[in-house]
């Protein structure tokens, strides 16, 4: 099977470099992809069906694998993970695609990465979706740390954490570099306070699934936004919640209320 079938590009935050893809519309109106932890912008975008959606919907696709990711760089630095610097990463990628503003979509850790996005550059983004993630956004998503040391354990057999297991076979799955994962996860946790979220002015859309034991509530994160709702994805939880035809058709009618897909 193909697993890259969009041509990668290539973006610079610095020293490093992110890559990008893209699809879809040329001249829709910009949508940024932004992948969960261990994933990649192909596990997560375009093997699910988010490619295909957007771009029927009349938009332009833009997904990055995010650092330590896909074929992007891989610091084992864990203070190059932080959501500020791979907000920074995603901000870049809009650069190199010649997009002033986009709406945006992260799944999971992607969530936490869209919304330091659109606090630290407010006027890039138009809408924002946070899928895979709620309340977990300000109260946490708990000790991960067991993930970690799953990643970095001499195989899977030794690992006896549940959600360690649960990563460790998806970055295997993925052939990931399990050291950048171990250091990402260990400050892309960051949270948001109730106060940043205030300042969070575009409007947001945020679909856990009913089943998701990690994401927290998105209703209680829907009421912290000032513009704000939520969306149940029903029977799913984190890991399937992602390619739910119910949350695309969600996901769709939200940036639609935006205008025209065309810019």
């Amino acid at each position: 099977m193909n697993l890259t079938p969009y041509a990668p590009k290539v973006a610079h935050n610095g020293a490093l470099s992110i890559t990008w893809y893209e699809g879809g519309s040329p001249d829709g109106f910009p949508v940024l992809l932004i992948h969960g932890f261990a994933s990649t912008a192909h596990v997560n975008w375009v093997h699910p069906g988010w490619f295909k959606a957007l771009g029927d919907g009349g938009y332009r696709v833009i997904a990055l694998d995010n650092r330590g990711h896909g074929h992007s760089d891989k610091p084992h630095d864990p203070a190059a993970y932080t959501p500020e610097i791979m907000a920074g990463d995603a901000a870049a990628v809009l650069d190199a695609a010649g997009v002033e503003r986009a709406h945006v979509f992260g799944y999971s850790m992607g969530a936490r990465i869209s919304c330091f996005l659109a606090l630290d550059h407010a006027s890039r983004v138009a809408r924002v979706v946070f899928g895979g993630l709620g309340s977990g956004l300000v109260d946490g998503v708990g000790d991960w740390d067991a993930i970690a040391a799953a990643l970095l354990a001499p195989s899977l057999d030794d690992v006896e954490d549940e959600r360690g297991r649960m990563f460790r076979a998806f970055a295997e799955q993925t052939g990931s570099d399990r050291k950048a994962l171990a250091a990402c996860i260990r400050t892309s946790r960051k949270e948001v306070t109730a106060a940043q979220l205030e300042q969070l002015q575009a409007p947001a859309l945020v679909g856990v699934g009913s089943k998701d034991e990690i994401a927290g509530s998105a209703s209680a994160l829907a009421d912290m936004l000032p513009n704000g709702r939520a969306f149940e994805i029903a029977g799913r939880d984190h890991m399937l919640a992602v390619g739910d035809k119910s949350f695309k058709a969600a996901v769709l009618d939200f940036l639609g209320e935006h205008g025209e897909a065309k810019a």
